[in-house]
């Protein structure tokens, strides 16, 4: 009697197995974390099976946070509430790992015992959610290396800044669980690297073990060096996996992403798309509208009185700020805030320092109607710029499927695409990552590595926007509540309620955008209210941990509250850094 053979697990199922099998030993080891807790654990013992639960978690991360996010969410999210995406009056609490984290680290409080348990329980409940639904998940090679290049890239903007263990500070050992993990799938693909592939599939393996040495012997959070770290290994790394897909055959996607899914690094110089952050495909940039947008830039057509433009608030020179504590009002008085730079704000899916709309159009909206601002109307200076030959021709050329182009919305749009030129992303810093190694000095690159590890500024503006969108998909843009001081040397916080205005949630009051560093060189006075006017006072001010420890009460600051404790050489070299992030060659 004939035996059918077992028909051979293609590549994909063999991954599928790869992560079930990892999910079913964090699966394990939190029963044994929750087992322990029961029985009285000591501090240690609890410590040393919390983390090895989340190194065995960031085996299982890269598919995880690709296949089912909000499900990644619930079991390593931020230990922060949020509101419900669904309902607007409905807040999300944090679970999974990072809200475990604080009862165990620095040491455990066996009084919390119970409100431990339960958040255990909640994580081992996620668990057997994500492995019912990776149970069922169809992979495809096109995505399996999508994810894995995805998982380099977090690796690198939040792994190593400390982002999801900020108290137990195990990022070395999770990254290296990470991309043993990345080892791994790229061996089980070995069979298909035949021939001329082989060399390709070796040369990310090499990298990968290499950087996993060096992530094993790296014990010291504080001292890791990070800029090393990204330079010779994650770059290389991100590249090779891009190669080995490549090499397989799989196809270059070609969905719209804030980050291009086909670039090499994190850091290539058209890494972005601004695009991305449009309304629809009709709103994308091109060259004509530009043009167009740059001349209703600095055009005082679109105010009411005719004599003031973007350009007034926005100048050039001062990365497009205008050097205020708050912009002048049209009355004699001044707005409600500091006005931030336009440099890079095409690289933002939230506007404004209250995050209050999505699109740069809808920016322009409010400001151009805005009494203290403009006090414009659209459809006035519509009618305007109908009688002006120049812009008749400019906006025909900019908008040529349109029968009558000088519309409120094409003025909108016009003006969006000429700010999503303002990509500022080739400074000395950007250069050094790209392999040039003479734009950074031991200073600067000290200050990078501090950047991103003991002065905790990389959790919040991240690598490489250097502000709250949130890598490695770009999606998101945080706020925090940080207690910015109503003066430089008062104890009171400012009376900007911020994004609370607009959505009467108490998680939200003092909450701003987390805006971008990048060119902060030149965009001084700092915060939303303009209260700092140099960067050695934003320095004290969060290494004092910000409002809260400075002595306010403030219970919803997002903001951790402990001292820094940066020496003065530290507080330089980090600031040493942040002058090497001034990139003007696109204006």
């Amino acid at each position: 009697m004939a035996c059918m053979s077992k028909q051979k697990e293609t590549t994909p199922q063999q991954v599928r197995a790869y992560y079930l099998d990892q999910i079913d030993a964090t699966d394990t080891l939190i029963k044994q974390l929750d087992t322990k807790i029961q029985n009285n654990g000591t501090s240690n013992e609890l410590q040393v099976l919390f983390k090895s639960a989340r190194i065995a978690y960031k085996k299982v991360e890269f598919l995880a946070e690709y296949y089912n996010p909000l499900t990644a969410k619930a079991i390593n999210g931020a230990p922060i509430p949020s509101m419900d995406d669904n309902d607007q009056h409905k807040i999300d609490q944090p679970e999974g790992f990072q809200m475990i984290e604080p009862y165990l680290f620095p040491e455990y409080n066996h009084s919390q015992k119970q409100e431990l348990i339960e958040q255990v329980g909640i994580l081992k409940a996620n668990l057997v959610r994500l492995k019912s639904m990776a149970t069922h998940q169809e992979l495809a090679n096109e995505q399996i290396f999508d994810a894995l290049r995805l998982e380099v890239f977090r690796i690198i903007t939040l792994g190593i800044s400390g982002f999801d263990a900020p108290i137990a500070q195990n990022s070395m050992a999770e990254g290296a669980s990470a991309l043993n993990s990345i080892e791994k799938v790229l061996k089980l693909y070995e069979p298909e690297f035949i021939g001329d592939k082989r060399a390709i599939l070796v040369q990310a393996q090499s990298s990968l073990k290499k950087a996993i040495t060096y992530l094993t012997a790296s014990k010291d959070f504080n001292s890791f060096d990070r800029m090393h770290f990204i330079t010779t290994y994650g770059n290389p790394i991100s590249s090779s996996i891009l190669d080995a897909s490549m090499a397989l055959g799989n196809e270059k996607f070609k969905d719209l992403r804030a980050l291009r899914a086909n670039a090499k690094t994190l850091f290539d110089k058209d890494a972005f798309d601004a695009n991305y952050y449009t309304a629809s495909y009709d709103a994308h940039s091109s060259k004509e509208k530009s043009e167009l947008g740059k001349e209703l830039f600095y055009d005082a057509i679109l105010s009411g009185a005719g004599n003031r433009s973007c350009g007034s608030c926005h100048r050039p020179e001062m990365a497009f700020t205008d050097g205020k504590m708050k912009s002048d009002a049209l009355d004699g008085s001044q707005v409600r805030r500091n006005a931030p730079t336009l440099l890079n704000a095409g690289f933002q899916p939230a506007l404004f320092y209250d995050n209050r709309v999505s699109y740069l159009e809808d920016q322009a909206t409010e400001v151009i109607n805005n009494k203290d601002e403009m006090h414009g109307s659209l459809p006035i200076a519509g009618q305007k710029l109908k009688k002006n030959k120049d812009y008749v021709l400019l906006f025909k050329k900019a908008f040529p499927n349109d029968a009558d182009p000088i519309n409120d919305y094409h003025i909108r749009n016009a003006l969006g695409s000429y700010i999503r030129t303002l990509s500022s992303l080739n400074s000395p810093f950007d250069k050094y990552v790209r392999g040039d190694k003479s734009q950074l000095n031991p200073e600067e690159v000290k200050g990078f590595n501090l950047y991103m590890g003991k002065g905790k500024c990389g959790t919040c503006h991240f690598t490489p926007l250097f502000n709250g969108t949130v890598p490695p998909d770009f999606k998101t843009i945080e706020t925090e509540i940080i207690g910015v001081p109503s003066t430089p040397d008062s104890k009171k916080i400012d009376p900007d309620l911020g994004k609370y205005d607009l959505r009467k949630l108490d998680l939200y009051k003092n909450a701003f955008k987390t805006p971008t560093v990048r060119n902060i060189a030149m965009t001084a006075p700092y915060m939303h209210n303009g209260v700092f006017k140099t960067l050695e006072e934003v320095i004290d001010f969060y290494n004092e941990g910000g409002g809260v420890g400075l002595g306010m009460d403030i219970p919803n600051q997002t903001l951790p509250f402990d001292k820094l404790n940066l020496t003065q050489k530290e507080k330089k070299e980090i600031i040493a850094f942040l002058k090497k992030l001034t990139d003007n060659t696109s204006f």
